[in-house]
């Protein structure tokens, strides 16, 4: 997201507290400010003397079974210290705020392909910590001069085509990115988590969308809300559904290899299928996806596996 917005000419100021991040990845155009979004001394500051007109607020802890475990720890990272962003926004004078939600807010949905508009439901407190997040935005919007986009992802993957930037956080639970780092044999082995879900294979079917494509939607939504439109919902996926032996078959295709492949019981908080309808977010924002290709996704994510390899050593 900054590489695009610094490439279209945008002032950019990142805070991360860097607990996932690396500083190495900012792009150099932009300012990076190490610090929480907790810390609302913090952010008023920074978007006082930056005078900042637009949030993109990416923080948040991402791990479904993890969200189970620890859901105090999830309501706090991800609804808590988002409330205070948006105090703190309301309190400086922001105009637009644009949010990364998920898919998770749908839980085990009654129809596939999800709407914006269908039952809410979800099934882990990760889920449900974004879901809270986006009824804040939701209310604060009426009350407040505050126009927001929340952005319902689906499974993201892939890496920057221009081989600038990808997922880099270790231990990462990402399917895409664990199934090359097997590849790659950073790690020995890939769980497959249940084999008896209600799907063709019975492994789970996920909507991946290339990350590039995401950072559109987010560059379409921040022009949505200057042009003065009304705050709104979308989801960003292609409407097409893999299975997770489809996706294994692709990173094998990719990397020539076969990986060793291990089953392993469900994890908790994992719908067996979520599929998006993004006609929406086709229609309002006029977002146009140009990578919906599992091929190009995985190759795109084992590529960046191996610069981060001769990186690290």
């Amino acid at each position: 997201m900054v590489l695009a917005l610094c490439d279209a000419g945008h002032d950019v100021v990142v805070l991360d507290n860097l607990s996932t991040g690396m500083a190495w990845a900012v792009a150099p155009q932009a300012r990076l400010i190490e610090g929480d979004i907790g810390d609302e001394a913090l952010t008023l500051k920074t978007m006082a003397e930056h005078n900042v007109d637009a949030i993109i607020h990416f923080a948040g802890s991402i791990i479904v079974p993890e969200s189970v475990s620890d859901p105090l720890g999830y309501y706090l990272n991800n609804t808590v210290k988002s409330r205070s962003l948006i105090h703190s926004a309301v309190r400086a004078g922001v105009a637009h705020f644009i949010f990364s939600s998920t898919a998770a807010v749908y839980g085990n949905p009654k129809t596939v392909p999800v709407r914006e508009d269908d039952e809410l439901l979800p099934v882990s407190p990760y889920g449900t910590s974004k879901l809270m997040t986006e009824l804040m935005l939701r209310d604060v919007a009426v009350a407040h001069d505050l126009s927001y986009v929340a952005l319902r992802y689906f499974n993201v993957a892939g890496a920057d085509p221009k081989g600038r930037t990808g997922q880099s956080t270790p231990r990462a639970t990402h399917l895409i990115k664990v199934a090359c780092e097997t590849a790659l044999g950073r790690r020995d082995h890939l769980e497959v988590f249940g084999r008896d879900y209600e799907t063709r294979d019975g492994t789970c079917l996920r909507d991946y969308i290339h990350v590039s494509d995401l950072v559109q939607a987010h560059v379409d939504a921040l022009s949505y809300l200057r042009s003065g439109a009304e705050s709104q919902v979308f989801n960003c996926g292609y409407g097409q559904g893999y299975s997770v032996l489809d996706v294994i078959g692709a990173v094998e295709r990719a990397a020539g290899v076969r990986l060793t492949v291990r089953d392993a019981p469900r994890r908790p908080g994992d719908p067996a299928e979520i599929v998006a309808n993004a006609d929406r977010a086709r229609a309002v924002l006029e977002w146009q996806p140009r990578h919906d290709d599992l091929d190009f996704i995985v190759a795109s994510a084992l590529a960046w596996e191996k610069h981060l390899q001769s990186r690290n050593g």
